[in-house]
């Protein structure tokens, strides 16, 4: 008799899609579809399908390994961990706290993010600890909280999107890096809604698009302006809407205005007419979003390009109504609540900031500490990167590759070999766990039950459904382990489940409020949508103020489903069994106030500013990178499944015919890319599809064909996000 399967969601992007997994006689698991999941409704992309692969004997580890003589050799448990506590005891007496790193992951679970955040702060008594979601939204981040007071990927579920009028999508692919979600643009066309994708390449995506623009890679900011500009040229600036709801539009116009259609044309290489079609096309339905992704975001003024975005959607009302809004698409698995719960460098768990005296006092509580011994903020991910081995003398890494992943790549490889200790945790043999003097192998996925937060702010709850091999454990309990070593008995539980527990605590009453939320309640609701408070016993539910523009019945769920702002009561109702009504989650942020003091939205006056390395005689051609759909992020994962490999084996460099023929390079032909930081090689591939003045790398693999090894580490002056998606190049033929 086949045995009931386990429901779960993917290990790998943002939309965390829905899966069951079901045992095979021959051990392990396969993947089955679950139909009941909203998000992807039972579709899978290749990686989805493939995941179980991963955990094969063979492919993953199942061994500590320690160095030893110059090598990675297996060995105990109590070894590693007795020399892992050993080495970071002995770095923080030589050298302090602050000399020992920590670095997470945006695939990490809520539990696993809190517990790490937790243990550099109580147990390591260091202010040292980021992720490498820093790399992935920090700007879209930083741009929601200084417009709207507050974080959050999508502020509306995904099944909005197809009911709207039009969606600009600014720099993504999901094409390529989240297929199921697809559907969602498919539909939204089906409907009679418009799709304009913004995008330097004609991708998968674009292709589907009724209007592709393609700037020039590093202009996203002078095109949103351009479109704001026209917006108040064509007297289509909702004025009852910015009266009503926001503040700063004066400003934030004054700004717009000084980029005039022709100058932006001339900046960005998009005409007047196509910004004329797309102000167009956005203004005259009654509802539209704009969508941005890493496209716009991986700059050095990353912030202000969204702050742009953000104001074009302020101007024309698009924003804190139903089926309007401005979203980000969260690129990795936990990346939303990944961040929300204590790994980034200035946080606190329920995204409450880690300089806030209130906030301090409420966590240190929680934890049973004075908040006077809470470290203060530390370095940004790529500002730590660049300490090791100066500052930072040993460094803790969970879930990460950045030696594949970091820009500047080779100089970061040669940081962490600078190191005097490196301990990672991982399920596989990446490219940084090879460098490590204690390597950890931890569980995954499959082998765990923890929760994440997908690109909506839906709560979700991965279960177990797979006994881990012999010799690999937990990262909770790696830390409870270490934190004993280290003289903290307490306050590390190795049960997913209990770490939950106090994460609900302890984000009680912050921005990311996940107190109402329980293991429970995500079984038989398939989720829940962030902010979610505990009601007071004492304090009968309060329904929401109606939105002003339109009603509240005239979103898709009607009004039941509305809640006003991230500091809002909501509409409580009854989980059965529950003993008093609870929160039912926030699926739809705005509709009534934003979670500013005052309720109402920012404009941020922006202008344009060149990227922080322009093309000169040296560098004439400007390099973008991304992924294909066949791998993710670094590839520590993907590039061991055959199949995946077999879709897309290596590195490529994307340009267009104009640009080889310059060169003399045909299909497949070596050619070099060269950048003021490194080299690296790929074979061609040569299509119409990309601007001439610009080539496109895949950013998966290691060794020569590496992208990151050329990417500019600029950052921005805000959310401290590097300036991946552009940088000066040269390409030329290289050697056979």
């Amino acid at each position: 008799m086949r045995t009931t399967s386990t429901p779960t969601h993917c290990p790998y992007c943002a939309l965390q899609c829905g899966m069951a997994l079901s045992p095979l006689p021959t051990g392990g698991v396969e993947v089955v579809e679950r139909p009941d999941f909203p998000v992807n409704r039972g579709a899978l992309c290749g990686k989805g399908r493939t995941a179980p692969a991963v955990l094969a004997p063979g492919v993953r580890l199942t061994s500590p390994l320690v160095r030893s003589g110059g090598a990675l050799v297996p060995a105990s448990w109590e070894e590693a961990l007795d020399r892992t506590a050993r080495e970071l005891s002995r770095v923080r007496s030589a050298y302090g706290a602050d000399a020992l790193g920590v670095f997470g992951g945006g695939g990490l679970t809520n539990e696993k993010a809190y517990a790490l955040g937790k243990f550099a702060r109580v147990v390591l008594g260091t202010s040292q600890i980021d992720y490498n979601g820093r790399f992935c939204m920090s700007s879209a981040a930083a741009g929601g909280i200084k417009a709207f007071g507050l974080d959050r990927g999508l502020p509306f579920p995904m099944e909005d999107i197809p009911r709207t009028g039009c969606v600009i999508l600014v720099g993504s692919n999901p094409a390529e890096t989240m297929p199921p979600f697809l559907r969602f643009l498919h539909e939204l066309r089906e409907n009679g809604g418009t799709l304009i994708v913004v995008d330097p390449r004609r991708t998968r995506t674009a292709e589907q698009a009724d209007l592709h623009l393609a700037p020039r890679p590093g202009t996203d900011l002078a095109l949103a302006l351009g479109l704001l500009h026209l917006v108040v040229a064509e007297g289509r600036v909702d004025e009852e809407y910015v009266a009503e709801r926001t503040v700063g539009w004066e400003d934030a116009r004054a700004a717009a205005m000084a980029h005039w259609p022709e100058y932006v044309e001339r900046i960005t290489g998009v005409s007047v007419p196509e910004l004329r079609e797309t102000v167009r096309l956005f203004c005259e339905p009654e509802a539209a979003m704009v969508l941005t992704a890493r496209g716009p975001e991986q700059q050095s003024k990353g912030t202000d390009t969204v702050g742009a975005w953000i104001n074009l959607c302020l101007a024309t009302g698009r924003a804190g109504r139903p089926l309007s809004g401005y979203g980000c698409l969260t690129g990795q698995g936990n990346g939303q609540g990944g961040r929300e719960h204590g790994q980034k460098a200035d946080q606190l768990p329920g995204y409450r900031k880690l300089d806030d005296p209130a906030a301090r006092r409420h966590v240190a509580e929680v934890w049973g500490v004075d908040p006077d011994t809470l470290p203060g903020p530390g370095r940004s991910a790529y500002e730590l990167l660049d300490a090791l081995g100066t500052d930072v003398k040993s460094l803790l890494l969970m879930g990460s590759n950045p030696v594949v992943s970091a820009p500047r790549a080779a100089h970061v490889e040669e940081r962490i070999r600078s190191l005097d200790f490196l301990a990672v945790c991982d399920v596989v043999l990446s490219e940084t766990a090879a460098l490590a003097d204690v390597v950890l192998p931890v569980t995954q996925w499959a082998e765990e039950t923890g929760t994440t937060t997908s690109l909506e702010g839906r709560v979700l709850l991965r279960r177990r459904a797979l006994t881990p091999p012999d010799g690999v454990r937990g990262d909770l309990e790696v830390l409870h382990e270490l934190a004993d070593r280290l003289g903290v008995e307490k306050g590390f539980p190795t049960d997913p489940e209990e770490v939950f527990e106090e994460l609900r605590r302890a984000s009680a009453g912050g921005i990311a409020d996940y107190s109402g939320i329980t293991y429970r309640r995500l079984t038989e609701e398939n989720g829940v949508f962030w902010p979610c408070p505990t009601p007071a016993q004492d304090t009968p539910p309060t329904p929401p103020a109606a939105p002003r523009h339109p009603t509240a019945a005239d979103a898709p769920d009607g009004p039941a489903a509305q809640t006003v702002g991230a500091d809002g009561p909501g509409v409580a109702h009854r989980v059965p069994g529950a003993a008093r009504p609870v929160h039912p989650g926030t699926p739809r942020l705005f509709l009534d106030r934003f979670a500013t003091p005052d309720g109402r939205a920012r404009f941020v006056p922006v202008s344009h500013r060149p990227a922080a390395e322009e093309p000169d005689e040296e560098y004439p051609v400007l390099l973008t990178t991304g992924r294909v759909v066949s791998q993710y992020q670094s590839g520590a994962q993907t590039r061991r499944v055959d199949e995946l490999n077999a879709a897309a084996p290596g590195p490529f460099v994307e340009l267009h015919p104009r640009l080889a023929a310059r060169l003399g390079a045909a299909e497949g032909d070596p050619v070099a890319v060269v950048s003021r930081r490194g080299r690296a090689v790929a074979p061609a591939r040569i299509t119409p599809g990309i601007r001439p003045d610009t080539v496109f790398m895949p950013f998966h693999w290691p060794g020569e064909g590496r992208a990151n090894t050329l990417t500019n580490p600029a950052l921005d002056p805000t959310s401290r996000m590097p300036e991946f998606k552009v940088c000066a190049v040269r390409v030329e033929i290289a050697a056979p």
